[in-house]
């Protein structure tokens, strides 16, 4: 095998490298696209804030982030029944019909079971 073989261990080494960095550059593309924000288009992408406002004991409250709305879920001040709203949205909408709200929901725990043992 010499030098200028396809399969020589320097070709196959620049090879592995460049894929490499090809990944890494791929990755860091992803990373960016995920993170971008376009005014005026309606992005689909996740953010750390939610931006509801919910109607809680006649008050309307808000932005709320979505670990403020899973804390109000939690701890029962938002149900089903409340009403929610964000900017997008043309009216206020009940928190079932709302797939964001509802997801959030689903990440609280079940309820400890109670036990023969506890007083």
């Amino acid at each position: 095998m010499n030098d200028s073989d396809f399969f020589s261990v320097d070709r196959l080494v620049e090879f592995g490298m460049g894929m490499a960095v090809a990944q890494q550059m791929i990755q860091s593309m992803n990373q960016t696209m995920h993170n971008m924000h376009v005014p005026g288009a309606m992005n689909t992408m996740s953010s750390p804030s939610s931006d509801y406002y919910a109607v809680v004991n006649g008050d309307r409250i808000g932005p709320l982030t979505n670990a403020e709305m899973l804390k109000l879920v939690e701890n029962k001040s938002i149900n089903r029944y409340t009403y929610m709203w964000k900017p997008g949205m043309a009216n206020w909408q009940i928190a079932e019909e709302l797939p964001e709200v509802l997801k959030l929901v689903a990440l609280l725990p079940p309820p400890i079971p109670k036990t023969n043992h506890e007083s």
